[in-house]
């Protein structure tokens, strides 16, 4: 299970790495925990959507 964690923890710092994010509050990506770097990734996946506020596009 440690593992497991470990490889999400690694794909989550690798994801916002990408996203240009290398610290949040002062604190480096690799030291924190799996909770939080879960936690900040869905705020930044939310913030840079492409569609922003509107939610989904709809077909009328």
């Amino acid at each position: 299970m440690r593992s497991t964690d470990e490889k999400k923890r690694q794909k989550l710092i690798n994801k916002l790495i990408f996203l240009n994010v290398y610290k949040i509050e002062d604190q480096q990506l690799y030291e924190m925990p799996l909770r939080k770097l879960e936690n900040e990734y869905r705020r930044y996946k939310l913030q840079n959507h492409p569609h922003g506020e509107f939610g989904s596009i709809q077909w009328v």
